[in-house]
């Protein structure tokens, strides 16, 4: 690690390598820098209804991307709804570029109203954003996240992280990018900068809250959810059924780290609950690796379609692409 530190911090944060347009004189109040990462330099179809979802709902997008390069057909139809259009080298993940641009557009600039960041790390969305974007509510705290997890420390997980004036226009916020290098190492990224971000913004006094509270989805795995499985398991086909066996599996493995005080992460571990609430993405970690080996997650097409309405045919298709020796 400390090596990794020092290679980071030899190199150069500046690694854009080409930006459209050429001049950003005058920028939107509202930003998205939505970053993206895929090495053939394709854009996924569902990233660009995600994209659009917030243009609809009254946000700009800038679209960053460390692949180095970009397909041609993608850029070009990404030129015609982004505000900007970044190409940069892939050091430094998703932190280290959104520090880039950040010094490259110059942000935060005296009409800066919200700056929200995002990125390719989820399937969906499944359902329209403006339910989820009307809740950004900067009167009740200034740092938003959809998610938030105590493993480690407490964070706001930082696939979508929502700051207002207050939080944007804070030495708090210039002084956390100020310390963001492009560290080749994935676990630093995670423990200094994604958990550091919000305790920075927590020790300057700013509020930080998640639309999907961590209590509120541990709550929701109760006494009756659990007396449902026992009920089934009484009978000749519960008790032998291995897709009930691993639901209810999974259900006291979460009610045991309630009970013990273990932290979860939300998006893993909660994703039944999740989607439950109206939470319209699914990791694609998740279903790509299964890294905390959530037990029940083959469960996924069939609560899409009840929870959400949808076909779950745009998410079948990515995975087609991407699982290997596992089926969806």
């Amino acid at each position: 690690m400390p090596l990794a530190v020092l290679a980071g911090r030899l190199r150069t944060r500046r690694q854009i390598l080409s930006v459209w347009p050429d001049s950003l004189e005058v920028l939107p109040g509202k930003l998205v820098l939505f970053m993206h990462f895929e090495r053939n330099g394709v854009v996924r179809q569902q990233l660009l209804a995600y994209m659009r979802e917030f243009i609809a709902n009254g946000r700009s997008v800038v679209f960053i991307t460390n692949s180095g390069k970009l397909r041609a057909r993608d850029e070009a139809e990404l030129r015609g709804f982004c505000t900007a259009v970044i190409i940069r080298r892939n050091r430094g993940y998703d932190f280290g570029a959104w520090r880039d641009v950040i010094e490259h557009l110059n942000l935060p600039r005296p009409e800066t109203a919200e700056i929200i960041l995002a990125n390719d790390s989820v399937f969906g969305p499944l359902r329209p954003l403006s339910g989820l974007l009307e809740k950004l509510d900067y009167t009740a705290a200034d740092v938003w996240g959809l998610t938030e997890s105590w493993q480690h420390r407490y964070h706001l997980q930082s696939f979508f992280l929502a700051f207002g004036p207050a939080a944007i226009h804070s030495e708090g916020f210039m002084k956390f990018w100020d310390s963001v290098y492009p560290v080749p190492s994935k676990t630093y990224i995670v423990r200094t900068y994604e958990i550091g971000i919000t305790q920075v913004m927590l020790k300057a006094g700013l509020r930080c809250a998640a639309i999907w509270s961590y209590e509120l989805l541990a709550k929701m795995v109760d006494d009756d959810t659990f007396q449902k499985l026992v009920t089934l398991e009484a009978s000749d086909f519960g008790k032998t059924d291995p897709i009930h066996i691993i639901r209810k599996s999974q259900i006291l493995r979460i009610r045991d780290a309630v009970a013990r005080r273990v932290a979860m992460n939300p998006t893993s571990d909660l994703w039944r609950q999740l989607l439950m609430s109206g939470f319209p993405f699914l990791k694609r970690e998740l279903l790509r690796d299964n890294p905390t080996e959530v037990q029940d997650v083959g469960d996924w097409p069939a609560v899409v379609r009840e929870t959400m309405g949808v076909e779950p045919d745009t998410i079948l298709a990515d995975l087609r692409l991407m699982l290997k020796d596992s089926a969806p």
